[in-house]
This record gives C-alpha cells, sequence and structure tokens, in this order.
C-alpha cells in the first residue's frame, strides 16, 4: 500500500511516537509550521469520514488532549481537514493537534 501512514504503522518507515496504542498511534508530524504539530492516528486504515463515526475517535482525542495539555499550556488546537479544498493530504484518516505559540484567527 502507498500510505504513509500505514508504512509507519506497520515499522516500514519512521516516525516519532508519542503514543501508541492497540487501535491509534500519536506520532510528531513532519511539518513545522507551528512549534508542535502531533498526529493521532487510527491503526488501521480509514477514511477521515469513517474515523468521526468511529468509537476510536474519542480515544485519539483523549490522548491528543492530555498531550496538548502536557506540551503547550498555553493552548491548542486539534483538528481534521476532508477533503482537498481543506487541504487534507493523507487519505487515511487522522487527527491534528497544533501549539506551542498564539494560534491567531481562525481560518
Amino acid at each position: 500500500m502507498d500510505c504513509i501512514f500505514c508504512q509507519i504503522i506497520a515499522g516500514e518507515a519512521q516516525a516519532t511516537f508519542y503514543r501508541r496504542e492497540d487501535d491509534f498511534v500519536v506520532i510528531k508530524n513532519k511539518l513545522t509550521w507551528v512549534p508542535v504539530m502531533l498526529l493521532g492516528i487510527p491503526t488501521t486504515h480509514i477514511t477521515q469520514q469513517e474515523l468521526w463515526q468511529s468509537p476510536v475517535l474519542p480515544k485519539i482525542g483523549k490522548a491528543l488532549s492530555e498531550l496538548g495539555e502536557e506540551k503547550t499550556p498555553g493552548g491548542f488546537r486539534v483538528l481534521s481537514n476532508f477533503g482537498r479544498d481543506a487541504m487534507q493530504s493523507q487519505s487515511h484518516g487522522h487527527v491534528h493537534l497544533i501549539g506551542g505559540l498564539h494560534l491567531g484567527p481562525y481560518a
């Protein structure tokens, strides 16, 4: 499969892991637009829509919330992109945690 997230989960590509659970992982995003950029990713390849209807989403949300409080005590955002117009770049569903500085207004 040509999915980088599946490759990371399978150990075929490198990543910095912050959490590893049976049904999800949290890794450091390779992008560095803000000081803290993490990704919560289900271990099963599912779409963004399927993720948001899945019982794994609250687990990912809890992990990202805990990591956000730990790594960005001044505040953070948790967000997902749906589709090209929202800049979704991976078909494997995932959730972003961003923070580490004042994030400014919404899009």
